[in-house]
């Protein structure tokens, strides 16, 4: 508990009238958007500037279905589109200068979308603008947003093996034109990693649990790490540079709180350091310390990972009830804005980062 602890300060709190299931901020800017569900079941996105201790409200626009999850990961800096999936199973692209009409759409599920995510925009991963969708239907999907209607990857259960609802993906590894990878995590503890060079199932565990979300440490990298978070309050790091031909990954587990954890962000500024959100309206902030030696050689010779050890730096509860989106500014360091449960969005401010 010394003074050099990073503190996590509540800056702005604003009250929602419908219930919020993303944040995220816009690029290079000081505003924010909040995705959701009006009471009447339509969909919501808020665009909020950030003015000091206040969040003033620029637009809001009205969708016939409750939108779940959004990405600017697959747009350019200049561009700056919002991709979102919804209730009904599509997946929409907006310019929110202009957002009557999306610029790109398509029902890319049969059910709701739960979670999205992009890459090859904003500067962050080399190769094609993708999109990735993963929904209730058991399939995870990858758009380009440039081809129409059709997917250029499906992940889908293969024949006779019950489809399990997808809750979280991600994408990593797109650190040239070629390579690119996709973690889904599934209801029932399955986290999968899809290669999308060779179109395989390259890795694939069980952490015994539903897998709430799954976040590369850097998406433009050679895979680094990996952290995935559970329904019963655990969450995993898996060191992702050894591939062991039967084990696997090495990982370590930290059991955080009782409850379910939401959501896992690494802060953009050091991928050691990334902070989890959690049932009970609680925020944890995590560090990862590397090993002595990252790899070792077990008794046939081959190489495996060895996994490192967590330290938590800060934890404060902010709400009753869940807080469900996280995002760190990518241009601000330390700032941070979440959704929860109880129709509130708030904005803090992470101090101490540069000192850890």
């Amino acid at each position: 508990a010394g003074p050099e602890r990073p503190q996590v300060v509540s800056h702005v709190q604003q009250a929602l009238s419908y219930t919020v299931f993303d944040c995220k901020w816009v690029p290079r800017s000081a505003r924010l958007l909040c995705l959701g569900s009006a009471a009447r079941g339509t969909g919501l996105v808020q665009l909020y500037e950030l003015h000091g201790a206040r969040l003033e409200l620029l637009r809001e626009i009205e969708k016939p279905k409750p939108i779940k999850c959004g990405t600017f990961g697959a747009t350019s800096l200049q561009q700056r589109y919002l991709a979102t999936g919804d209730f009904d199973g599509n997946l929409n692209i907006w310019n929110l200068e202009a957002p009557e009409i999306p610029v790109y759409s398509v029902k890319g599920h049969k059910e709701i979308i739960n979670s999205i995510d992009g890459v090859g925009g904003l500067g962050i991963g080399e190769g094609a603008p993708e999109i990735v969708t993963g929904s209730r239907d058991g399939t995870v999907k990858v758009w380009d947003p440039r081809q129409n209607d059709t997917p250029v990857a499906n992940m889908e259960p293969v024949q006779g093996e019950s489809k399990r609802d997808c809750w979280t993906v991600a994408f990593g590894n797109a650190y040239n034109q070629e390579e690119r990878i996709v973690c889904a995590g599934y209801d029932n503890g399955d986290i999968k990693l899809f290669d999308l060079k060779t179109m395989s199932l390259r890795w694939e565990t069980n952490i015994k649990n539903g897998v709430c979300s799954v976040e590369f440490d850097r998406k433009d990298i050679n895979m680094n790490k990996l952290v995935a978070t559970s329904l019963e309050g655990k969450f995993h790091v898996f060191d992702m540079r050894t591939q062991h031909p039967t084990k696997g990954f090495a990982s370590v587990s930290e059991k955080a709180q009782k409850s379910t954890i939401w959501q896992v962000r690494h802060l953009p500024q050091n991928r050691d350091i990334f902070m989890t959100s959690g049932g009970s309206g609680s925020l944890h902030l995590w560090k990862y310390e590397y090993p002595a030696q990252r790899s070792k050689k077990d008794s046939e010779g081959s190489e495996m990972g060895v996994a490192g050890s967590v330290s938590l730096l800060q934890n404060v509860t902010l709400s009753t009830q869940p807080i469900s989106s996280l995002d760190w500014s990518p241009d601000k360091k330390g700032l941070c804005v979440c959704g929860a449960f109880d129709q509130t969005v708030r904005v803090l401010i992470v101090t101490k980062l540069n000192k850890i």
